[in-house]
């Protein structure tokens, strides 16, 4: 699929998130990646095969309050 040299990671390795962008749609909260993985604004992704990864999005500490 991926014609970049060197080549985008495929949509198992751990690392897919950083292949390429083919479309990008934040109006509508998602981008295709050139692996085929669909990210969505939430941090979850539909990989080809259908399967299914639940958002990961990281806690923003700083935005996080404590109190006394």
């Amino acid at each position: 699929m991926c014609q970049h040299q060197p080549p985008c990671p495929t949509a198992e390795s751990a690392d897919r998130e950083s292949a390429r962008l083919v479309a990008h749609h934040p109006e509508q909260g998602w981008s295709l990646l050139c692996n085929g993985v669909l990210l969505f604004e939430d941090t979850g992704e539909l990989l080809p095969d259908g399967q299914i990864v639940a958002p990961h999005r990281a806690l923003d500490t700083s935005r996080v309050m404590t109190v006394a």
